[in-house]
Formats: C-alpha cells, sequence, structure tokens
C-alpha cells in the first residue's frame, strides 16, 4: 500500500478508535457523507451505478493529468452507504490502479468494526461499490498502457 494510503487509513482508524460506540460511529459515517460533493447529473449513468446495492450509488473515476493517479467523485441515496462511499473515495483517490487493487479494505472494514455493524445486504452493497471503484480504475490503468 502507498504512503498516502497507508496514513489516510491509520487516520480513519483512529478517528473511529476514538469514538465510544457504534452510535457515534454511524453518526460519523452519515456526517461524512453529508461533506460529499453532489455528483454532477451527466455522471449518474448506469454504466456508473453500482449493481448489487439496494441503494443507488453512482462512482465516476478520472485519470489526473499528467499523472496515473485516479480521481473519483460519487453520490448515493442513502446517509450511511453514502458516508461509507465518502470514506472509499477519500481513501481511494490519488492512487493508481496498482495501489488501488492493492489496499487491504477488509482490515480496514475490521479495524473500524463495519462488518459487524452492518446487515448483510448493506454489506454486500459496499463490496460492489469497492468491486466498482476497482473496476474503474483498472479501465483507466489499461487505457493508459495503450497509445497516448
Amino acid at each position: 500500500m502507498s504512503r498516502p494510503a497507508e496514513q489516510l487509513t491509520s487516520a480513519l482508524i483512529e478517528d473511529f478508535e476514538f469514538l465510544e460506540d457504534w452510535s457515534s460511529r454511524y453518526a460519523y459515517l452519515i456526517e461524512l457523507g453529508e461533506k460529499l460533493p453532489a455528483l454532477d447529473e451527466p455522471y449518474r449513468t448506469e454504466e456508473n451505478r453500482v449493481k448489487g446495492c439496494m441503494s443507488q450509488v453512482w462512482v465516476h473515476a478520472t485519470k489526473r493529468p499528467d499523472s496515473r493517479k485516479i480521481n473519483y467523485t460519487g453520490d448515493c441515496d442513502t446517509a450511511i452507504i453514502k458516508g461509507i462511499l465518502a470514506v472509499l473515495i477519500e481513501l481511494m483517490s490519488g492512487l493508481t490502479p496498482e495501489e488501488i487493487e492493492d489496499l487491504d479494505l477488509e482490515a480496514l472494514f475490521d479495524a473500524i468494526k463495519l462488518r459487524e455493524n452492518l446487515s448483510p445486504s448493506r454489506h454486500f452493497g459496499v463490496y460492489a461499490i469497492v468491486e466498482l471503484m476497482k473496476q474503474q480504475a483498472r479501465e483507466i490503468g489499461s487505457s493508459q498502457d495503450g497509445p497516448a
């Protein structure tokens, strides 16, 4: 994992450890989601929609100019998933496709006790978001390998 990703992951874990119970953590996730900028309407496409999530979730990836790094934007219609999306966007933006692929999100989700505090359907939806983000990164990465 890249240094910035490690630092972000560590900071996120520290933030969650500071919060004493799941209701505080839940409120924190909702607060993070509220700070997520709205996704522009042109990016609310079927291609950017997360399949397998009960919520309406969209994620859009772009390559940073003059870099192999990726930026993400996104939106969701439910507060808790939008908060998790905000965390994922913060964590994955600024990384290369390889760094995104190498992220150990299982360890992060365990550390912040996400798995044990989400319903199975929400848990499945979170992994659908992660998979779309990784897929978008792979597609951008493979398009960079070809002619410019």
